[in-house]
């Protein structure tokens, strides 16, 4: 059916609830939207551009409208509207996801092979960080550099060392090696990408949309959310597959397919990112809120300066 006076910009579910923002991510993340051209994103922006602006083309129907909005959240930066690189964006979290964990999981015996699974996707993990940062706050490429250099030298170190710990270790415990990587590497990574937000602080807003200051407590929690998202997302293939590999390998079936074993990771972690991308991404809302009592005390004292009492809480875009 045709529509006029569409609000594009609403919601279509409750972002104050965990399933409402399941729903909204899974329909943003879907991994579909990954394999579509430039051009068909192109058209989307522009149906969604149109339709902020009142003039929506005759004819357009709703279903229409909710599809561009789609594919406009799933690959355009919500800070400055343009298009993500492909790689960098929540939908590529699955296919890219699958293939380098899969990689890492099936590869964790030789020095050799977990240095360069664990590159791989430090590299990956650097550019989705860079691609969902919060735009407002600019960082060089000096600063992406070191951010890393640190971050896999942090990976490369926690998988080396745990790797030669291991060696006596019951087996199942060296399939974890990767998980216990990427969990540090993580809560180096993102900090070090989003270095920016932490010394000058995260643009912060009223209700409304009005610029109010910079907060570097904002910037703080947006960020931890961000790291514990990421890990939570890796945690359930990446702990639960190693159990499940090593169960299947002593059917004598599986001895004889060893060649399977890689493909049938990638798969099967391919299986738990599909849910997991949306629920880690759906554990905080994307627009942060802070109370004023807890902002620093001058940015505090200069939102009661201006405003009084009507401003309670600051809201901030924490990235993904």
């Amino acid at each position: 059916m045709a529509v006029s006076g569409f609000d594009i910009d609403v919601p279509r579910w409750d972002q104050s609830t965990f399933m409402g923002r399941l729903k909204h991510f899974a329909n943003i993340t879907d991994w579909r939207t990954a394999l579509l051209p430039d051009s068909r994103l192109d058209e989307a922006k522009a149906l969604v551009e149109s339709c902020r602006a009142g003039s929506v083309p005759p004819g357009t129907t709703e279903e229409q409208l909710l599809y561009a909005k789609k594919l406009y959240d799933s690959a355009f930066h919500p800070d400055t509207g343009d298009r993500m690189n492909l790689i960098g964006r929540m939908s590529f979290q699955v296919p890219g996801g699958m293939a380098i964990t899969g990689g890492m999981l099936q590869f964790y015996r030789t020095v050799p092979a977990v240095v360069f699974w664990q590159w791989v996707n430090q590299s990956f993990n650097a550019l989705v960080n860079y691609t969902n940062r919060n735009a407002a706050s600019p960082i060089t490429p000096n600063q992406i550099g070191v951010a890393y250099l640190t971050a896999t030298s942090t990976a490369l170190a926690t998988a080396v060392g745990l790797n030669f710990y291991t060696k006596r270790a019951p087996p199942l415990v060296a399939r974890w090696v990767p998980f216990a990587a990427v969990a540090s590497a993580n809560c180096v990574n993102i900090p070090m990408m989003r270095q920016q937000e932490l010394l000058n602080g995260i643009a912060v807003t009223d209700e409304n949309g009005n610029k109010l200051g910079h907060s570097k407590k904002a910037a703080v929690k947006g960020i931890t959310q961000v790291v514990i998202s990421r890990i939570t997302m890796a945690a359930p293939g990446m702990i639960i597959l190693p159990v499940i590999m090593q169960r299947l390998e002593k059917f004598k079936f599986m001895q004889r397919i060893t060649f399977f074993h890689g493909p049938l990771q990638v798969i099967m972690v391919g299986a738990f990112l599909v849910f997991m991308v949306p629920a880690a991404c759906s554990l905080f809302p994307q627009q942060c809120s802070m109370a004023v009592s807890k902002l620093e005390p001058e940015l505090r004292e200069s939102i009661l300066c201006h405003y009084g009492d009507s401003v309670q809480y600051v809201y901030f875009n924490k990235g993904l």
